[in-house]
């Protein structure tokens, strides 16, 4: 008789911060392992001391169990990982160690767990044969080490923690030299992991289900995640595809991948594609017709399935227990808390006598119970409604190589929105053609990336601004701008700060002054222009001349526009256009060396009173004081400002 595979665990970790997508690599690398048929595997986004805790916690429920198996101990779970986080009496007298007849020991066992954890003990003993973070955005680099740091004490040998990702690819070096882990770079390709082995890590389907294991929520979900193609025919200088994806692959196949995620974990609404220049691919027509086969034809609709009768078959079929008890437990809380009358009582009751109430003292078995008592009930208000589906090429398509064939092929399918950079005012032509190409052939919508903060100047954001805007008058469609700021890949020669690990570069001809002022409008906005030509005066200005005006703005009288515009008909002295008077005299009034040296405090945007003893002329106090005075005072309670602001909000909503 053949001896069962010896079992190992994977632990797939992505730092704890906040993003829109969910983590393709490790989701084909959860595929991977899981296709390989002795390893378990767990993904954790969150904080990891708590991640430690409940394995912990784990351990210790199983340990009460052995001494003493007439009292069911899971239902006192939450107990358990209370006391173990906190060390609190009250928690401890919560696990209710009295009740066992083996009380002295139940008790040692909880203390001994709780000194487990607080005493360090547990970095000696690790749990995972592989640990493997991902890696995102370079200004995420604290986070990142930190996770990285953590995940070392996770892992039982350090040469089975694998880093990678996107900052991993772009800076393999300073990980290594931060951590000591040298990263992987680029895509995982056949033997990556383990010498021999054929899989195409890159192209296996996505493991969706061990998104339901955290309690992290996608903004972006209930979408079929792919590539059509890898890599990017272009180089351009802000961009870190090259890194990434240096050779470029035009055609990976999109059906089977598509069905088989279909199958294991239901219809999905949207098409999130992630190619980074699906133009330049010479098999396009086959991509759109993978894309038409896969259900996503133009005016295609989707039907939403049982997600909890999904979510329960996969718990029966011991697909990813950790995931789909979350994920039912959550899913039929989430339907009692909307039932009323009768139904909720029933419910209640199911819910009361499988202890499913909390997560952590929900079974496996409890929740199968739990579910066929309900289903009936859920059955009858479970009415789905047809939806409009979406195809998105999230990374956007190449202006440059639209014609009448391409734009054609992209007009079968569901796409909405189209997207197409506009990072440099001189592709203008291009673009134009792009996007009139595009409402030939019947689309409509579209979202449009601008960056800004690279080399163009800041009047060059607007006209860019303003050019959509006014080919969605023409046109009559709807053109979504976003733009986005330039964060470098790497610390650049010469600077003393690596800005690649924040978000405070300044490029070439932008200051902190201007950079704050786009993003105090972008966060009224919701960080996009859409259309109507009132609203982007209103935002940006009339002409470029507002725009600057704008831009020179102290950040309380951008944020709080119409409350300061209030204020100019007060005769107080502090409204938007008293700024503007005490700006125009300051610059007229004294020398030119002088206004430069203003400037560069405004353009500092660090406003502090201190500043002021640097200047002796009245006009320049002044002028700064608006700068300063103002931004703690709209905000606390019982300033003048403050009363005034609340009189002004309730004027303005009647």
């Amino acid at each position: 008789m053949a001896r069962p595979k010896k079992r190992y665990k994977a632990l797939l970790i992505e730092p704890n911060y906040s993003n829109k997508f969910p983590p393709v690599g490790l989701m084909k690398i959860a595929t991977y392992h899981k296709n390989l048929g002795n390893w378990d595997v767990v993904f954790y986004k969150g904080d990891l001391k708590r991640f430690v805790i409940e394995q912990i916690t784990d351990k210790c429920i199983a340990a009460f169990e052995k001494v003493d198996k007439n009292i069911d101990w899971y239902i006192r779970k939450d107990a358990v990982f209370e006391y173990i986080r906190t060390r609190k009496k009250t928690a401890f007298d919560a696990i209710g160690v009295d009740d066992s007849d083996r009380s002295i020991e139940i008790g040692n066992i909880a203390i001994d767990f709780k000194d487990f954890y607080w005493k360090g003990t547990w970095k000696k003993y690790p749990d995972w044969d592989r640990v493997f973070v991902t890696t995102l955005f370079t200004f995420y680099w604290k986070t990142t080490i930190e996770t990285i740091e953590f995940a070392k004490l996770l892992v039982k040998n350090p040469k089975d923690l694998m880093v990678g990702g996107v900052l991993a690819s772009i800076q393999p070096k300073e990980i290594e030299e931060a951590t000591g882990i040298k990263p992987h770079i680029g895509i995982l390709r056949a033997g990556d992991l383990d010498k021999g082995d054929t899989q195409m890590i890159d192209e296996l389907p996505l493991d969706y289900s061990i998104l339901d294991e955290v309690e992290y929520k996608y903004p972006m979900t209930n979408a079929y995640y792919s590539y059509t193609t890898r890599g990017c025919i272009r180089h351009c200088p802000f961009c870190a595809v090259p890194t990434l994806e240096p050779i470029y692959n035009s055609y990976i196949p999109l059906v089977e991948r598509t069905n088989q995620v279909r199958e294991l974990y239901g219809e999905q609404q949207n098409m999130l594609l992630m190619d980074n220049n699906v133009l330049a691919s010479e098999r396009f027509p086959q991509i759109i017709q993978d894309i038409v086969d896969c259900g996503f034809g133009r005016n295609a609709k989707f039907t939403q399935p049982d997600l909890l009768a999904i979510a329960i078959r996969n718990l029966r079929n011991n697909v990813n227990d950790r995931a789909y008890i979350r994920k039912a437990q959550s899913m039929i809380m989430d339907f009692y808390d909307r039932l009323k009358g009768e139904e909720s009582y029933q419910v209640y009751k199911v819910i009361s006598k499988y202890h499913i109430s909390k997560l952590l003292t929900t079974r496996k078995d409890a929740l199968l119970y739990a579910y066929e008592e309900i289903k009936d009930i859920y059955a009858k208000h479970f009415k789905p409604v047809p939806k409009i589906r979406y195809v998105d090429f999230n990374q956007g398509v190449d202006a440059r190589l639209f014609n009448e064939e391409n734009v054609a092929q992209l007009a079968r399918i569901a796409i909405s929105p189209l997207r197409i950079a506009f990072d440099d005012i001189r592709i203008l032509p291009t673009y134009e053609k792009a996007i009139r190409l595009s409402v030939g052939a019947g689309l409509k919508d579209f979202s449009n990336y601008l960056l800004y903060n690279f080399n163009d100047r800041p009047v060059e954001l607007y006209q860019r601004m303003k050019i959509n805007v006014d080919l969605c008058e023409e046109l009559n469609v709807s053109i979504y701008s976003f733009p986005m700021k330039y964060h470098p890949l790497r610390k650049k020669e010469g600077d003393i700060e690596d800005y690649s690990h924040n978000r405070d570069y300044i490029g070439r001809y932008w200051n902190r002054k201007y950079i704050r002022a786009i993003q105090a409008i972008l966060n009224s906005t919701k960080g996009k222009i859409g259309r109507g030509l009132s609203f982007f005066q209103e935002a940006f200005g009339r002409n470029e001349e507002e725009y600057m005006d704008l831009l020179e703005m102290p950040e309380s009288f951008i944020i709080y526009r119409f409350f300061f515009k209030w204020l100019d008909g007060k005769n107080i002295g502090i409204g938007t256009s008293h700024w503007r008077a005490a700006w125009k005299e300051c610059k007229e009034t004294i020398s030119e060396e002088r206004w430069d040296d203003v400037c560069q405090v405004i353009h500092a945007n660090v406003f502090k009173y201190s500043i002021l003893d640097d200047f002796d002329e009245p006009v320049i106090k002044r002028l700064l004081r608006f700068y300063i005075d103002f931004r703690d005072d709209i905000i606390t309670e019982g300033t003048d400002l403050y009363k005034l602001k609340k009189e002004f909000d309730k004027t303005s909503s009647k």
